[in-house]
């Protein structure tokens, strides 16, 4: 069983025992009739390859509370779109494919770029951007949950979770972030165990309380990829086309509502997916890219917010964060040890030594270019920008998927 302690500024909605999962759904369908619900699911097309899409598409032929379900499609040319609509045809819902790569969603990325929006990182962030301006053209949709196509051992149950504290009427959330055990025979999650928490620490030890850096200590897998929010806090909140995005949407989402409409939610027990292979000596690639990506966003937010970052303060933070990040191996060989998994601790110094080469370069790119790749606007500002874009945008989506 859970814990159910209510220890710092984010509400956390812990899973306390196996309330089923059709009684939930049964109070999201009621729901439903006032309060229109849309999945999104960001993926690229190499993803219908593996067992995991297969396994979400059975997952959700069961579930009918949501309104829409829509497919942010990227890397994907003409035969392969139609291959992908007709598998995802199955689905009982309506359905819509985004085609990022088809001439329609191109023309109108020309007119935004025209417009001088910065679109030039294509990645999950710009197609989720995408498909969000899709999906907020329908001024009726209420809740919006996105969630990964990578996840092997999904269950309908992540999606139902992670929607209802935003939907519920007796509730009032904005924002739901998931949260999960990354752990099979061994403890998985390693930028944000040995990176990304042990960060978070070094700062509050540096620069002493700070509220937004108390709110991203909060989270408890704040670098999932499983979120819910309703419209009218997507509208105004923007996206980061990097590796960065989770960082930077937390960040968003602490500006724009109050922090006592966030919430987080245990949303499957233990949670397993495609692990990304860790590089020392290849920095633009995978896990090194990502902990590189997420330093960056971080240090932009708080020079945002107002903090100034020196020699002095960038010295102490690296020496600091090696502490930490020991600190941190310690506990996790101990919580190995207990519940008898593999752990290899010189594996873990290894992956530390590693992210520590990943903060120094994103401490020099900071530095260099303390604004980085912009942000991708809040729709509000397209909308503002170019009349009539979200008609269009709906137009192409739906001209494609005829």
């Amino acid at each position: 069983m859970a814990d159910f302690c209510q220890n710092g500024v984010i509400t956390t909605l812990q899973k306390l025992r196996e309330r089923p999962l059709d009684e939930i759904e049964r109070e999201l369908k009621t729901i439903a009739r006032k309060r229109k619900m849309v999945l999104l699911l960001p993926a690229l097309v190499t993803e219908f390859e593996g067992t995991a899409m297969s396994r979400i598409i059975d997952e959700l032929k069961k579930v009918d509370y949501l309104d829409r379900i829509v497919l942010s499609l990227d890397r994907a040319d003409e035969s392969q779109f139609k291959r992908v609509r007709q598998i995802m045809s199955v689905l009982p819902t309506d359905m819509q494919v985004v085609w990022h790569d088809g001439p329609r969603m191109q023309a109108l990325r020309k007119e935004l770029t025209a417009a001088e929006f910065n679109l030039e990182n294509p990645g999950k962030g710009l197609s989720v951007w995408m498909s969000l301006g899709y999906i907020l053209s329908d001024q009726d949709v209420y809740a919006i949950a996105l969630h990964d196509c990578d996840i092997v051992n999904y269950r309908r149950e992540i999606l139902a979770r992670l929607i209802y504290p935003v939907v519920h009427p007796a509730l009032s959330f904005e924002f739901s972030k998931g949260y999960y055990a990354r752990v099979t025979d061994r403890l998985y999650g390693r930028v944000t165990r040995l990176y990304y928490t042990p960060l978070i620490r070094t700062l509050k030890r540096i620069l002493g309380y700070n509220a937004f850096i108390e709110y991203l200590d909060n989270f408890r897998y704040a670098l999932s990829g499983e979120f819910a929010f309703d419209t009218s806090l997507a509208r105004g909140i923007r996206i980061s086309p990097t590796w960065g995005l989770e960082v930077s949407l937390l960040s968003e989402i602490y500006q724009k509502t109050s922090v006592n409409r966030i919430c987080q939610v245990e949303i499957i027990d233990t949670y397993e997916h495609k692990h990304q292979i860790l590089r020392k000596g290849k920095p633009t690639e995978g896990l090194i890219r990502m902990a590189t990506e997420i330093g960056k966003a971080l240090f932009r937010v708080l020079s945002q917010d107002g903090l100034v970052m020196s020699d002095a303060f960038f010295r102490t933070l690296l020496t600091t964060y090696i502490q930490e990040s020991r600190i941190a191996i310690e506990k996790y060989h101990a919580l190995a040890l207990l519940n008898g998994l593999t752990y290899d601790r010189h594996e873990e110094i290894e992956a530390v030594d590693a992210f520590v080469g990943a903060m120094k370069r994103a401490i020099d790119e900071f530095v260099g270019d303390p604004i980085g790749i912009p942000m991708m606007a809040a729709w509000v500002r397209v909308e503002a920008a170019i009349q009539n874009f979200s008609e269009k945008l709906k137009e192409a989506v739906e001209e494609d998927n005829r």
